[in-house]
């Protein structure tokens, strides 16, 4: 493809790829704010600005493995086009529109996963899946929930244990103050993973039309890029996810929501670190239903967390069925 030719889709293309960052941030605001709005510790309008801050200053403390597997390891790179891309990002903005609408807590990073195995079938078939990086992807989305859920489930034995001797007053005051880091540590760990899964889509389109020259890599602009929209998509929030996580699974106390938080943090700092893009959601979700079952089983409303369950395990499929459906419209019209 002619390079001045291919610029103006190029510039079009990282604009849409840029827009579901946007997306992803204003779809997962609610994993980084649920607990602590929830404990009433901040206001929704403070604790959207104190998440955004962190998401934007993640790439600080954390490497671009993930979004070196988003750009290399999900689909061959060497298939890869400016319709198939934009196929990939009209799937999963289409299914993160729709279940942001119905306050469905679903997962933006397998919806762009999903879209990307889908617009790869599309063109080639099977061959243009990276099994191993795949199945990193898809066992993470059984794993980070389950992890989530066992840190978080311990945080709160640990915890506990520790305040046996303290007044509910004394302990409800400190953690008010702890859920502070807590809930910074989850933006930073969600600003870490989820803003690389576009860096490396826009990453991997640059390189299919040799503006990244023989070696793959992540521009700086990128990164800065792809931060600063993702910190703006968690600035508008999204506040009917934010009342599912926050209230309808279960309800929270201070000391729990840091347990949340923290359990939550730890596992997307390891994702990261290993370069498997994980679900925000997911883990979030699993370190919340910990919380309330260290409590007591009955509560967690497990009829909410079953139907949650069930939009993650169809994230993926759906997000790859639109996706295929539309690298084939663009293909019948050249």
């Amino acid at each position: 493809m002619d390079a001045t030719l291919a610029l103006p889709l190029l510039i079009a293309l990282v604009g849409v790829a840029l827009f579901f960052d946007f997306l992803n941030g204003l779809h997962d605001a609610a994993n980084s704010i649920a607990t602590i709005v929830s404990t009433r510790v901040l206001s929704p309008q403070f604790a959207v600005g104190w998440a955004a801050f962190f998401n934007f200053i993640a790439f600080m403390f954390f490497g671009l493995h993930v979004a070196e597997t988003l750009g290399t390891g999900i689909i061959d790179p060497a298939i890869v086009s400016p319709q198939v891309i934009f196929a990939a990002l009209v799937g999963a903005i289409v299914w993160n529109i729709v279940t942001w609408v119905f306050g469905i807590p679903s997962s933006s990073s397998h919806a762009l996963v999903g879209g990307m195995v889908g617009a790869g079938i599309a063109k080639i078939g099977s061959a243009s899946i990276v099994f191993y990086g795949l199945a990193k992807t898809v066992a993470a989305i059984f794993l980070s929930p389950m992890i989530g859920f066992f840190l978080a489930l311990l945080l709160v034995l640990i915890v506990a244990w520790i305040c046996v001797r303290q007044t509910p007053f004394a302990v409800d005051r400190s953690f008010r103050v702890l859920q502070f880091v807590s809930a910074s540590l989850y933006s930073l760990g969600h600003g870490g993973n989820d803003a690389q899964k576009t860096m490396g889509i826009i990453a991997v389109l640059l390189f299919s039309q040799g503006y990244l020259g023989d070696t793959f890599y992540v521009p700086f602009w990128v990164v800065i890029s792809c931060q600063t929209a993702m910190a703006l998509g968690t600035l508008f929030g999204g506040w009917r996810i934010v009342h599912t996580m926050g209230s309808k699974i279960t309800r929270l106390n201070p000391m729990q929501g840091f347990c949340a938080e923290t359990g939550g943090a730890l596992t997307l700092f390891g994702a990261t670190w290993l370069g498997i893009p994980v679900s925000t959601t997911h883990t979030i979700t699993g370190a919340i239903v910990g919380v309330g079952a260290a409590r007591r089983v009955s509560a967690v409303r497990w009829g909410i967390a079953g139907n949650i369950v069930i939009a993650w395990v169809v994230t993926l499929p759906a997000a790859a069925a639109i996706s295929w459906v539309t690298y084939i419209v663009c293909s019948a019209f050249g």
